[in-house]
């Protein structure tokens, strides 16, 4: 199946959840917010969040300054 992952196709198996696309994609230690089809999902619920064809994921991961 495809997502959308921060604006570009990403195949991924039809059991894939968010961690494992998150995972396989580099951002699996990052702090970062993950949002599915514009609605937040808490990094408590990354490893039972299955994907969907279709699905919309953004990822935003904080830099620090000052």
């Amino acid at each position: 199946m495809n997502v959308l992952l921060n604006g570009e196709t990403r195949e991924v198996a039809g059991t894939c959840t968010l961690a494992e696309l998150l995972a396989s994609s580099g951002y699996a230690e990052r702090r970062i917010a993950v949002e599915v089809n514009r609605e937040i999902v808490p990094r408590s619920r990354h490893g039972e969040h299955r994907l969907a064809d279709g699905d919309r994921i953004e990822i935003v991961h904080a830099i620090g300054g000052g």
